[in-house]
Order: structure tokens, then C-alpha cells, then sequence
């Protein structure tokens, strides 16, 4: 019988593990779009965010991924002006223009086909109750974090 003590080492290496092959997968898919990254996460950022996001969060966010930095994070934000796909306003608010919302949906729609066929030989109960264990976990350590005084690195991947 596995025991908790036995169990719960294996979590974090684990996580490590899969998130490492699903960057990769994920980069290789961007790839073939000949999309980076970076390009693809800002855009995700930007749509989660609304009718816009502000251009500090969107820079903070971008700057906790573990391949970006405040300088990098800067200039996919301006490089993503310069091409079109954002635009900013006087409110330093975010957005996704037409050009940017057709090609989030575009790359979305890209990248759902091979994460539907990699989790769709699970049941979508068991899906279901690993993202919610996954949020749960990822929640309270951040809480724990923050009561600590350590630092949130939000170590978002750019995994879809």
C-alpha cells in the first residue's frame, strides 16, 4: 500500500517532469507557426485580461515566466505594439487589436488539437480533479509564500 510518505516525494519531480516535455511540445507546435514563446504568452496574458490589461501586470507577469526578465519583458511588449497585435492607451490599459485577437484564436485553436489528443485517453473526471488538485496546491503555496514573506515568482510556464 502507498503511503502518503512514500507518495508525496514523487509530486514535485514529477511536475518538473511534465512540465519540461509540455514546454517542449508546446515550443515545437509555436515552432511550426513560426511563433515564439514569449509572442504566444503575452497574447494569452493580453486576452485573459479582458477588454485590456494593465501594461504593469502584463509586464509583471511576462517578467515571473522563467525565460523572461524586465528588460526582455519589455520588448516583447513593444515588439507586440510595433507588429500591431496590442495596442496601448492613455490609461496604459492593453489590448489585443483585431490582428492580435485573430491570431490568439488562431494559435489557440492550433494548440487545443494536440492537448486534446494527449489527455484525451484519461477520463475527464480524472482531468477534472487534477487541475482543480493542481489549482488547490498551487494557491496554498503561494499563500504560504506570501505569509512567509518569500517572493511569488509566478514560475507561469508557457504551457498551454
Amino acid at each position: 500500500m502507498t503511503t502518503p510518505a512514500d507518495l508525496y516525494p514523487q509530486l514535485g519531480q514529477t511536475l518538473a517532469f511534465a512540465e519540461r516535455v509540455l514546454s517542449a511540445t508546446l515550443i515545437q507546435h509555436l515552432a511550426e507557426r513560426d511563433t515564439k514563446p514569449e509572442t504566444w504568452y503575452a497574447l494569452k496574458l493580453t486576452a485573459a485580461g479582458g477588454p485590456g490589461i494593465d501594461r504593469e501586470a502584463l509586464r509583471a507577469d511576462l517578467e515571473g515566466s522563467r525565460t523572461l526578465d524586465a528588460d526582455s519583458a519589455d520588448e516583447v511588449i513593444a515588439r507586440l505594439e510595433s507588429e500591431g497585435l496590442i495596442r496601448s492607451d492613455a490609461d496604459a490599459t492593453i489590448a489585443l487589436t483585431a490582428e492580435g485577437e485573430a491570431l490568439f484564436r488562431s494559435l489557440r485553436d492550433y494548440i487545443v488539437g494536440p492537448t486534446i489528443r494527449l489527455l484525451s485517453q484519461f477520463d475527464v473526471d480524472d482531468v477534472e480533479t487534477t487541475i482543480r488538485t493542481l489549482q488547490a496546491i498551487t494557491a496554498r503555496a503561494k499563500e504560504e509564500l506570501t505569509v512567509t514573506g518569500g517572493s511569488f515568482d509566478s514560475g507561469t510556464s508557457t504551457t498551454a
